[in-house]
């Protein structure tokens, strides 16, 4: 007798088999399940519920505000019960009770900059996404305060006053290179600055991505990646990046009272055993631009294709102030253009990848083109290959 399944041994049996059906939910059930989700993911990254006091962080004190209102409604304890696999609905006995009127969602939402509804229904989670409202805007919604936001402050209010005045305008978003840090975009009606990039990596998918510090002018920020915030700005009808002001001199050797800085031109030399490497390596450099400590920049420079998969020695570097660093760095990409050193280098994955920013150039030409772009005359010099110098153009 051939071998039946679980349903065909019931169907001989006489035994009817009921599908189960699959539940499908409110917008409003939805909603309180996407608020559920939030606390359970704030359980397994603290390791506890989310609980009261003004020692806390201001989303710590909304999630424990919701949790109290989802532990004493029936008809959100009913959705979610299935899914407190942590037990967060639970309230022990003895415990005082729930301090819902200690600070509201309205009052800490305020604190954040964030305008409230006009619904005062308690039985209503305002200001949680739907599950598929939160997928689609992913890191940006993932915000936390951002304890430094004094220092960012004057940074936001000198752009809106550069936007009124013109010397900034609003573009629409074309190009992830576009995403650099110093640069403004606008996403989900707010301005964000980008105030720091980590190092670029290869992705799952075999992409270069980053992590990224992004600063909010409701004084809230998020490290997402770098194409999280790429998609955020190509789904947002509203998406625009802000362009840099006119610049005035482009290079200052020295810092002045009021001057803002703006980062460091590097020079590196690598320590690669590639053949190509090893024979120039006296005179093959890399010249980048960066806005943090040169030496934070190159951790981990073995293990990225950007630093030809190897450690590098610091050879100069020179501070800038007041300037745009991609107009400078496509400046000096410019002038050293022909020098560029034609190499190719496997990745973590095998897949070669042709690094830029490497130049065949003596460091002394690279130390006198730096001079020259400070007196303002290198517009009027074009670097030679045959002589490795500087010639008037």
């Amino acid at each position: 007798m051939p071998d039946l399944s679980d349903d065909e041994l019931l169907a001989e049996l006489g035994v009817e088999v009921e599908q189960a059906k699959e539940r499908r939910y409110t917008a409003r059930e939805e909603r309180i399940i996407a608020g559920f989700e939030d606390i359970v993911r704030f359980f397994e990254e603290h390791g506890h519920a989310p609980r009261h006091g003004e020692d806390r962080d201001i989303f710590e004190r909304l999630y424990a505000v919701r949790l109290d209102r989802l532990r004493t409604l029936d008809e959100c304890r009913d959705v979610l019960i299935g899914m407190d696999e942590h037990g967060l609905l639970r309230t022990e006995e003895g415990s005082p009770p729930a301090h819902t009127d200690e600070i509201s969602d309205d009052d800490l939402l305020n604190e954040l900059g964030i305008e409230p509804t006009q619904d005062d229904d308690i039985r209503v989670l305002r200001h949680v996404q739907s599950a598929e409202e939160r997928r689609s805007a992913e890191d940006v919604a993932n915000r936390e305060k951002c304890v430094d936001f004094a220092k960012f402050k004057p940074l936001f209010e000198k752009v809106q006053q550069e936007l009124d005045s013109g010397a900034r305008e609003t573009r629409s978003f074309e190009l992830k290179a576009e995403i650099r840090p110093g640069a403004f975009f606008i996403v989900s009606g707010q301005i964000a600055y980008v105030a720091d990039m980590g190092d670029v990596f290869t992705n799952d998918q075999g992409r270069s991505d980053a992590r990224l510090r992004v600063i909010f002018d409701n004084g809230t920020q998020s490290t997402m990646l770098m194409r999280s915030l790429q998609r955020a700005l190509n789904k947002d009808d509203a998406g625009r990046r802000i362009t840099e002001p006119e610049a005035g001199p482009l290079f200052a050797g020295e810092a002045e009272d009021g001057d803002q800085a703006s980062g460091i031109v590097y020079v590196l030399r690598s320590k690669s055993d590639h053949p190509a490497v090893a024979e120039h390596r006296q005179l093959i450099h890399k010249i980048g631009v960066t806005n943090m400590a040169v030496e934070k920049r190159i951790a981990g420079a073995n293990l990225q294709t950007t630093f030809l998969m190897a450690n590098v020695e610091i050879m100069a570097e020179y501070r800038l102030f007041n300037i745009s660093r991609s107009k400078l760095e496509n400046l000096i990409h410019r002038v050293f253009g022909d020098a560029q050193l034609d190499i190719e280098v496997p990745d973590r994955f095998g897949r070669m990848v042709k690094p830029r920013e490497w130049f065949l150039v003596p460091l002394s030409v690279i130390d006198e083109a730096i001079e020259r772009i400070k007196d303002g005359t290198i517009s009027n010099y074009r670097f030679d290959r045959e002589t490795l110098s500087l010639v008037a153009d």
